[in-house]
């Protein structure tokens, strides 16, 4: 008898799994390798923002206790760009629902867990990309990491935890309504509140009180201070565990029902 035909049946499900995710993750990277602008686009609109708010709105914008608002901008930005970014992986599935890749992958012998995790590990890739970007951005117009090495490692994988969580809830979105302009339309209806009502480009405490009582507990807001602790230095300890326990809850939440939501559709 063969060593694979040896190996417990549950491990050699999760190596098939494994393998098929990173199958799906190839297929997808690819499409930028063959479609540039589509990487093109989701770098230009984070640099806009990065820009305006440096340019325009930064100097009218004063945050106790920081002197260069770029220092203070970051932190929002990278959340930002890995939410905004998530939103692609609702768009993705839709337009391959559309386009009948899914008929496609039901009919190989394939993990159907592997198309969503492929997709949802491709644009976290996709985002690694951008957050770097970002970076080298905002370190060319005045951005600097204030606590060490080992933090703004963090800050970054942080950021792309945080967007990958925010990838199962735009998967979830974009198998549900089915069609890509649809993905596109409602996976920025909900995006947007949470991205601008918290701490990404302003002190919370200069909001409406009505309006802080939602940015304190918004996980944006959360994850935020957790990269604002890690890039500008302060206490980190409790907003990390908070912002990781948001992230935890999420994939707990959506990583099931986005794959039983992918089941329905395959059939």
């Amino acid at each position: 008898m063969s060593t694979v035909a040896n190996r417990p049946l549950p491990r050699r499900r999760l190596w098939w799994t494994v393998s098929d995710a990173a199958a799906v993750t190839k297929r997808n990277l690819y499409r930028y390798l063959r479609v540039p602008p589509l990487l093109l686009f989701s770098t230009i609109q984070p640099i806009m923002f990065v820009l305006l708010f440096t340019y325009v709105f930064g100097g009218a914008i004063q945050v106790p206790g920081v002197d260069n608002y770029i220092d203070y901008l970051m932190a929002g930005i990278l959340a930002q760009t890995v939410i905004f970014g998530s939103t692609q992986t609702g768009v993705g599935l839709a337009e391959d629902m559309t386009r009948g890749m899914v008929d496609r992958f039901r009919s190989l012998p394939m993990a159907r867990s592997a198309v969503l995790a492929g997709r949802t590990m491709s644009d976290t890739a996709r985002n690694l990309f951008v957050v770097c970007l970002m970076l080298v951005v905002g370190t060319l117009v005045g951005f600097r990491f204030h606590a060490g090495v080992a933090a703004a490692f963090g800050a970054v994988a942080l950021a792309l935890a945080f967007g990958l969580a925010f990838s199962w809830i735009s998967a979830f979105i974009g198998l549900s309504v089915r069609d890509v302009e649809s993905a596109q339309a409602a996976g920025f209806v909900w995006v947007f509140p949470l991205v601008f009502a918290s701490s990404a480009f302003v002190p919370v405490e200069s909001m409406p009180g009505w309006l802080q009582t939602f940015a304190d507990i918004n996980p944006v807001t959360v994850t935020v201070d957790a990269l604002r602790a890690l890039t500008l230095g302060g206490p980190v300890t409790r907003p990390l565990l908070e912002s990781l326990a948001w992230i935890t809850g999420i994939l707990l939440v959506f990583v099931p029902l986005a794959v039983n939501r992918y089941r329905r559709a395959a059939g």
